[in-house]
């Protein structure tokens, strides 16, 4: 068989190994910022989807989606092939809008996620958002998992990254020693996604098809509403309808919501920098 343009006859054949046929195209998609990603064709049966990562790390997402899979009805990709330098994965057929019903259906698998919960926050073992190391250690207190785990970490890693300036990190940290103050504590740790950008959300015909790309723990589940509102993800239909399953704090769009951004703010700083670490500044500002 001809190898397909771009990719090693190597990862061909595992591919195939894997899936018990023959690819004969692979074609680039976009996403995925430690991998590329890439449509696997064959001759006969349903697509597949393949993420290719030299430098490895696929291993890792491959448990998350597993552990989804195991424990919530969230509906995810069956990893066919969990390697660390290559993940292979079912398609999933998305394409269409998150338009109002989308959304509803959204708060519902949302809202179910939210109800597995464990005994601490954090989890067994330390997973990413996106290419970053995400701790997990796992603690009794809420906020004390917040403040170091998340916006601790996450802002001394923006430092150094050179995208963040001590100053603002400064603020970050006098935040984290503020929380007790801000937010009060969950009735239980959360299972959530963990990563909930509008990229990471497959709709087809008014209902959620699937949600890729995790970054898993045990957290206040409003975590995942915060991140949700960041972007543009889900709006007034989502919200009216996770309301009727779950309550909200009554201060979480004034307050928590801000506090709680931080953190994949703080992630895109690091990444990215730009823009993303003013915004860190405007909100620290606020809460410090």
């Amino acid at each position: 068989m001809a190898a397909a343009v771009g990719t090693p006859a190597p990862t061909q054949t595992r591919i195939a190994a894997a899936a018990g046929r023959e690819p004969v195209a692979m074609r680039p998609l976009s996403g995925g910022c430690n991998a590329e990603v890439r449509r696997v064709e064959f001759a006969e049966g349903a697509p597949l989807v393949a993420k290719l990562a030299p430098e490895g790390g696929l291993a890792l997402e491959a448990w998350m989606l597993a552990y989804l899979a195991e424990h919530s009805r969230l509906p995810v990709p069956r990893v066919v092939l969990g390697d660390d330098d290559l993940l292979l994965m079912t398609w999933i057929e998305g394409g269409g809008a998150l338009d109002d019903s989308a959304e509803e259906h959204a708060a519902d698998l949302l809202a179910e996620l939210h109800g597995v919960t464990q005994g601490r926050f954090g989890m067994e073992r330390d997973t990413l958002i996106g290419p970053l190391a995400q701790p997990n250690g796992e603690m009794d207190d809420w906020r004390d998992f917040f403040a170091e785990r998340r916006l601790v970490y996450m802002g001394r890693l923006a430092r150094d990254s050179g995208h963040l300036p001590a100053e603002t990190l400064r603020l970050v940290e006098s935040v984290a020693k503020r929380l007790p103050d801000l937010i009060d504590p969950p009735h239980a740790p959360s299972l959530v996604h963990g990563d909930m950008w509008g990229g990471n959300v497959l709709a087809r015909g008014g209902r959620i098809a699937g949600f890729v790309d995790p970054a898993i723990y045990y957290a206040d589940a409003e975590v995942e509403l915060a991140f949700a509102t960041l972007f543009g993800t889900f709006g007034e239909p989502f919200f009216r309808r996770y309301r009727e399953l779950r309550p909200l704090s009554p201060d979480f769009f004034e307050l928590r919501r801000d506090v709680y951004n931080l953190y994949p703010l703080l992630v895109h700083t690091a990444l990215f920098g730009g823009h993303y670490g003013a915004s860190v500044r405007r909100i620290a500002e606020r809460f410090a």
